[in-house]
């Protein structure tokens, strides 16, 4: 590039413009391009969503917030609805995931658990979610519940298995239960500390744990976006 900016002023020919293209080409090749954040889609229930929580002490404003503080270059998108269940995740699925997702978080399956949905129709919705993910290319973390016992054992049993059973099928992530960090391990409940009044939904506190336990495996998420 250089000889030919020489040459042509040599000649005369076309100074000014060759000065111009000349410099723009050299700004081009001493400026780095700026790579887009990836974009995580959060694909949940009120879990997600941020149920009971101020605006900024929700599941996704909080790891938007860890994340950031790692110098991770990523924007979560809160894609939760209070209430949903696998079939209203896998409904809306296809508008969640807007052109510009990179990887998706499915935190699903817990409103079913509540409404003592057959688990098979359950692991049925959630392979479909995990199926379009595959087509388009998106890294997954799944994360998973575990059922009480009150449902019977037969129902447990498939509940709890399905999520370990998907994520080995379809090469996701996973993390097996979201409320491991606020299980007590004295009394092996849940630690009302951390959660709200309902005993079903996190405090701030009780997700600020969650994050910190959850972040890692979102930071594994991202760096299996390709580049």
């Amino acid at each position: 590039m250089v000889s030919a900016l020489v040459a042509c002023l040599a000649t005369g020919y076309g100074a000014g413009r060759a000065l111009r293209n000349g410099a723009a080409a050299l700004v081009f090749l001493v400026l780095p391009v700026l790579a887009e954040p990836v974009t995580v889609v959060a694909l949940g229930d009120s879990l997600t969503q941020g149920y009971g929580l101020p605006e900024d002490q929700g599941f996704v404003p909080q790891l938007q917030g860890w994340l950031d503080a790692q110098g991770a270059d990523a924007v979560v998108l809160n894609a939760g609805v209070s209430g949903d269940t696998t079939a209203g995740g896998l409904a809306r699925l296809d508008w969640a995931l807007t052109p510009e997702t990179d990887a998706l978080i499915v935190n699903l399956g817990g409103n079913d658990m509540l409404r003592g949905i057959d688990p098979a129709t359950s692991r049925a919705n959630l392979e479909a979610i995990l199926q379009k993910a595959q087509a388009r290319g998106l890294p997954v973390l799944l994360v998973g519940l575990r059922a009480p016992g009150n449902y019977g054992p037969e129902f447990k049993e498939a509940f709890d298995a399905m999520y370990p059973d998907l994520a080995a099928q379809y090469g996701a992530a996973l993390e097996l239960n979201f409320f491991i960090p606020l299980i007590d391990q004295t009394t092996r409940l849940l630690n009302p500390d951390d959660m709200q009044s309902d005993g079903i939904h996190p405090s701030a506190s009780g997700v600020a744990k969650v994050v910190e336990a959850l972040g890692p495996k979102v930071l594994d998420l991202l760096a299996k976006v390709p580049g």
